[in-house]
């Protein structure tokens, strides 16, 4: 069977994989509210660089439990929070701490400058 990305994102969208897929409604408790740092991923669905990204957000996740998190929100699904935050192209990032917005990133990162956000 096939394992490539998009094998990769299809698991990761039924939200088997670390970053789980958040709306509108849970953002506030679980990302404005969290006491550690969260990192946002806006992506849309038929996003390629989105798709090459997952992975890497996948592998971050894992090694930044305890002291962070990914969520990941569908721009297409939830644009009224892609507005409020000023997202005009996917994807991009952005790290919060403490309910602010602290750090943005726009397009595909490597691992290791999305682990030094954390």
């Amino acid at each position: 069977p096939s394992r490539g990305l998009g094998d990769v994102y299809k698991r990761q969208i039924k939200g088997d994989i670390m970053s789980e897929l958040l709306t509108a409604s849970q953002f506030e408790e679980k990302v404005l509210k969290a006491s550690q740092p969260i990192l946002v991923d806006f992506f849309a669905t038929w996003c390629g660089p989105c798709k090459m990204l997952a992975p890497v957000l996948d592998e971050v996740s894992t090694e930044v439990v305890g002291r962070g998190a990914i969520y990941k929100v569908d721009v297409d699904q939830e644009p009224t929070l892609a507005a409020q935050f000023g997202v005009m192209s996917v994807p991009t990032l952005i790290l919060f701490k403490n309910g602010e917005a602290t750090h943005r990133l726009v397009g595909v990162q490597a691992k290791q400058a999305l682990l030094d956000l954390f």
